[in-house]
């Protein structure tokens, strides 16, 4: 089956790539054996018709589906034809570098774990077809290690597929110390791996500024929204850069904390001074940046904040949140 459809796609695509002038259906149902036996004796009856005109139509859409340029034309008797120019089927060489091929395999790593494996390997068969060297294979590691970039987050694809289109969404969305989470309207600009989780970056219409979401705190599903964008979109968007600052990677003060002892080991590797003070406690100062109190949330009751105090009622504040459920 698979063998004969197949078969049937090439000579479609010969005929339709061999002709100077536009084909009718039925003189591409007289040229291709496949559609004669499905025509049958009975080639003027109703279903034998139907039954060719579906096929038809499916093998079009195949033959699209790969890349093909089929044009539709309209004869002055109205008669409707098809053809494929060569001119328009054709590619210049492509030329890729080992980088630049690497690039494009974990590109298409990505779109793979997002739902989109068809198209990317789609898109780099036609790459091969149109002059990329055989011995430069976009799938292949180059090096000790190999990079990966996890997708595992259901918004990833259509807030993708919104920051290509320019179309706004809305989405639920919990903040670390939100209870419940809450609806934002974002015009949505670009995606961003960092650190193994996925942000966007957008207009928050509600807010009427940019923000940076974190994939994993959206709860359901993401919605579209018809309007155009009401925002100019930035030529260049510093989605690592704002998380990095969020996350306390930039910070410009100190924060002073208790530790138990033999707890909280990332913390410690922050530290810049460790004290010892008995009773199973340790005095820690650390980089104080902004999202550090949703950091040390997660150590729970092994970490008491000593100062600021802005930063320990922050702290207090997330705790009492998370406690509510």
């Amino acid at each position: 089956m698979a063998i004969a459809k197949a078969e049937r796609l090439m000579n479609l695509a010969l005929c339709l790539l061999g002709t100077r002038r536009p084909l009718s259906k039925r003189e591409l149902r007289d040229s291709i054996e496949a559609y004669v036996e499905a025509s049958g004796p009975g080639r003027g009856a109703g279903g034998s018709d139907d039954s060719f005109n579906r096929m038809f139509e499916r093998d079009k859409d195949d033959l699209r589906e790969l890349g093909l340029v089929i044009e539709t034309v309209e004869s002055l008797d109205g008669e409707i034809g098809y053809l494929a120019r060569r001119d328009s089927n054709r590619l210049p060489p492509i030329t890729l570098d080992a980088e630049e091929a690497a690039a494009l395999g974990l590109a298409a790593k990505v779109w793979q774990q997002a739902r989109l494996a068809g198209a990317a390997s789609g898109a780099l068969q036609k790459l091969r077809a149109a002059g990329l060297l055989e011995d430069v294979d976009p799938f292949e590691a180059h090096g000790a290690l190999e990079p990966r970039i996890p997708v595992h987050e259901a918004a990833f694809e259509p807030l993708m597929l919104a920051c290509r289109d320019r179309r706004p969404v809305a989405f639920d969305y919990r903040k670390a110390n939100a209870a419940r989470p809450e609806t934002r309207h974002v015009e949505p600009w670009a995606l961003e791996c960092w650190r193994g989780h996925w942000y966007l970056a957008g207009f928050d219409r509600d807010r009427g500024a940019e923000r940076v979401f974190r994939l994993s705190r959206i709860t359901g599903k993401v919605r579209s929204r018809g309007a155009a964008f009401t925002a100019p979109v930035p030529d260049v968007v510093t989605v690592r850069e704002t998380v990095a600052s969020w996350a306390g990677e930039i910070a410009d003060r100190t924060a002073r904390i208790r530790l138990r002892s033999g707890a909280g080991y990332p913390l410690r590797a922050k530290a810049t001074t460790v004290r010892e003070l008995g009773d199973g406690w340790d005095e820690l100062e650390i980089p104080y940046g902004h999202g550090l109190d949703a950091w040390l949330v997660e150590f729970g009751p092994d970490v008491v904040v000593l100062e600021p105090a802005e930063l320990r009622a922050d702290v207090v504040d997330r705790l009492r949140a998370v406690a509510k459920g």
